[in-house]
């Protein structure tokens, strides 16, 4: 039902500069692994076989990494070393990538609306490879993608954060469906409140399920907080007519949008992959 997973992907990234005045931190690895391609396995997972990416200027080691490096792989062929190219293969190819340049950064709400030549008038996920989920079963996008099949609405991921880190996040509030499986129908969001005025600690994640309509609602909406098209007041617009749900995960989830984010999460999986 869902055959494409939209990548926002052309942010600077500017909290790892210079780190990221060249590599996209998209790039970043973890442990040898870049952050997207984490992203793009997920959605594998999730039996996903089309990845739409929205990049921007500097981005063009994304689309060198999922393609054939026939040089480094005729280099490697018959070595020991052969195997370490094994994952990004199976990758390529299982997965068709297609591309498109963002060339103003205004928002989540405004990347998303740039890949719609991408992803046309069908239902889609959405990844932002800076949230890094990790789950020993069932991916988060996976889990998302079995609530959709029963409710086919639009889904945002959620976890539940300190009310001191609320003003860092799109907060949503709702009623019960499930309290078992972490489902609640979405009264209201908030993109990053006061830390008082939030009425949740209920987090958006950067994982979604949306449905094609909310293109039309991103052209007609007007810029939000600091000039920029939020993704959660298009989505507030559908929650008035119940139209959203909102997921708790199940997994761990890693900021890697932030240096400690990130260094939590080379941690985590170098301890877990017993290399430390």
């Amino acid at each position: 039902m869902i055959n494409k997973c939209l990548f926002p992907a052309a942010g600077y990234g500017t909290r790892f500069l210079p780190a990221t005045k060249a590599i996209p931190k998209e790039m970043l690895p973890i442990l040898t692994k870049p952050l997207l391609q984490f992203g793009v396995e997920e959605a594998i997972s999730a039996n996903i076989n089309h990845m739409s990416i929205v990049t921007g200027r500097g981005k063009r080691s994304i689309e060198d990494h999922f393609d054939n490096s026939f040089e480094i792989e005729s280099q490697l062929k018959g070595t020991n070393k052969e195997h370490l190219l094994d994952e990004i293969i199976d990758v390529i190819t299982t997965a068709s990538f297609s591309y498109i340049r963002q060339r103003q950064m205004l928002g989540l709400g405004h990347a998303i609306l740039t890949g719609q030549p991408l992803i046309g008038n069908e239902p889609f996920a959405v990844i932002l490879a800076d949230d890094l989920c990790i789950n020993y079963s069932e991916s988060v996008l996976s889990q998302m993608m079995n609530i959709y099949k029963e409710y086919k609405c639009p889904i945002v991921a959620f976890e539940e954060v300190p009310q001191s880190k609320t003003h860092l996040y799109g907060i949503i509030s709702g009623e019960v469906i499930d309290e078992e499986k972490g489902i609640y129908r979405v009264k209201n969001m908030i993109e990053k409140p006061k830390t008082h005025e939030a009425k949740s600690n209920k987090a958006i994640i950067g994982r979604y399920i949306l449905t094609p309509e909310i293109f039309d609602i991103l052209k007609n909406l007007k810029p939000g907080m600091q000039g920029e098209i939020q993704i959660t007041d298009a989505l507030m617009k559908l929650a008035k007519k119940n139209k959203v749900l909102a997921y708790r995960i199940k997994g761990r989830r890693f900021d890697c949008g932030g240096v400690e984010g990130y260094v939590n999460a080379i941690n985590y999986l170098a301890k877990r992959n017993k290399i430390l």
